[in-house]
């Protein structure tokens, strides 16, 4: 991946390599237990009612086609939503990267003169980290939804699209609001009833109070300058309709061509994100509607990597995302290493994919350029995707991109001698019988221990086989291969010239 101009990124360069983080948050059993259990139920729900629909897999279609297209024709469309906002009393702001984000959202807020405001969940507002942005301007945004308010009172990081909190149990988040949250009872039990009627209290006087509000968007409509936020608790509707401003943060990638669009993503997101027929809460608003709800309305359209993702033919596959975390939910390396060890705002499959690209992979050295490495290609993620973004396929292109531009200095010798090798069919025959020489090295257990560098880095992790005494090659020109072949015939096997017949 080319690098990009130097931009302010927000949440993308903050931790470790995934090799690293992943290695610490291993060893976190709590964690481990935790995913384990909710990404099986979330799983077995989601695949209950997406057996329910004879049509899912032309719903997918239809929704990677709607996506498609609307990535061919971005300009066009922003261009017509900017318009449609417009006429509606709303405004329109555009935003290349995090710094410049954060800071229209910054200076709107200052322009009202208050210094308290309520957030509904966000990626974007994440991925720009518009928060610490706000708090160094001595503004304070609080989090309303239920689990990004536990991530933001425990000074954690969210560890899934979804269900930020997924890794903290109910002991964990009891002992987060008797320490953190103002007015919770000290006999505050772990009960979910309990925890949550605190939470509502809380919340219901921020609510009150807000006189400004900050929003994600899921999509916006570029035929009718509409935005649509689809919730579970209800909490980001009482945001969209008390406040007197709203500031909505939205990916230029969110858009949507029509109206009509909308109903097929209202059928594959509640389905793939949390495993229901239709989510609880779904809140649409076109610009400012007299004496009901916010009166100032801005939205901020935000690039921050994207444009550079679309040059990419297979990358910009990435971009089609609806932010479901279907993928995250397949994972086996996901569900094992937790969101915190990939370092970004986009955990999971997508994470891995979405996060080199938007902040581009500056040297082989980057945090982000290990994340393509984060997967098996088991190919679950391409299997649930319900835009049908090929993960495993992007994740390979990725990898290509990394070594293309940043090739490292003694992995690329080895395979550069490698590729010499296998390009001459004498040297690679005498390579493989040198090959039997490694039975040396082996134990009795049928395997090899320890290798000498630099092959030792794999061997400190695993094991490898002790090679074979001969090369297939070496068997196949024996006797015994040549006399196991000519039974075969006899029995009515075809040679491979009779095949090719």
């Amino acid at each position: 991946m080319p690098p990009h101009a130097p931009r302010d990124l927000g949440h993308f360069r903050e931790h470790d390599k995934f090799p690293k983080n992943a290695k610490t948050e291993l060893n976190n059993s709590t964690q481990r237990h935790n995913l384990n259990y909710a990404t099986t139920q979330i799983r077995l729900k989601r695949q209950g009612v997406v057996n329910e629909l004879d049509d899912w897999q032309a719903l997918r279609e239809a929704g990677s086609t709607i996506k498609r297209d609307t990535l061919a024709r971005l300009p066009e469309l922003l261009e017509q939503f900017e318009e449609n906002v417009t006429k509606r009393g709303g405004h329109v702001h555009w935003a290349r990267d995090a710094k410049e984000a954060s800071q229209i959202v910054t200076d709107l807020i200052k322009q009202t003169g208050e210094t308290d405001v309520v957030k509904i969940k966000s990626m974007a507002t994440q991925e720009i980290a518009l928060n610490d942005v706000l708090e160094a301007n001595g503004i304070h945004a609080r989090e309303t939804d239920l689990a990004e308010l536990i991530v933001q009172l425990g000074d954690d990081f969210p560890s899934h699209i979804v269900v930020p909190a997924i890794h903290r149990n109910r002991a964990e988040i009891r002992d987060i609001f008797t320490a953190n949250m103002p007015g919770a009872p000290a006999d505050l039990t772990s009960e979910p009833a309990d925890l949550a009627e605190a939470s509502r209290t809380f919340l219901r006087e921020q609510f009150m109070k807000a006189k400004v509000a900050i929003s994600g968007c899921n999509f916006g409509i570029a035929e009718t300058g509409s935005v649509s936020i689809v919730e579970s608790e209800g909490n980001g509707r009482m945001c969209l309709t008390l406040p007197e401003t709203l500031i909505t943060v939205m990916g230029i990638e969110k858009i949507l061509p029509k109206y009509e669009d909308l109903g097929v993503f209202m059928q594959l997101l509640p389905r793939s994100s949390t495993g229901e027929r239709m989510n609880p809460y779904t809140s649409i608003w076109s610009g400012v509607t007299e004496n009901d709800g916010p009166q100032d309305f801005h939205i901020v359209l935000v690039d921050n990597g994207r444009t550079a993702a679309l040059s990419n033919e297979i990358g910009r596959e990435a971009l089609k995302c609806i932010r479901c975390s279907a993928c995250l939910n397949v994972c086996p390396v996901y569900e094992r290493a937790g969101g915190h060890a990939y370092g970004s705002v986009y955990p999971g499959p997508i994470g891995a994919i979405l996060t080199p690209q938007l902040a581009g992979m500056d040297s082989a050295d980057d945090v982000t350029a290990s994340l393509p490495y984060a997967s098996s290609l088991c190919g679950r993620c391409d299997e649930v995707c319900p835009v049908k973004i090929p993960i495993t396929d992007v994740l390979l292109e990725m990898r290509h991109q990394k070594v293309e531009n940043h090739r490292p200095l003694v992995e690329g010798a080895m395979f550069a001698t490698i590729a010499q090798v296998w390009g001459h069919s004498t040297l690679w025959d005498k390579a493989v019988r040198m090959v039997a020489l490694g039975r040396v090295l082996g134990g009795f257990n049928g395997v090899i221990n320890k290798m000498p560098p630099p092959v030792s880095a794999w061997t400190n992790y695993r094991d490898v086989a002790v090679p074979p005494k001969k090369s297939f090659r070496q068997w196949f020109a024996s006797d015994e291969a040549q006399q196991l072949l000519a039974n075969a015939r006899a029995e009515g096997i075809p040679s491979h010239k009779e095949e090719q017949n």
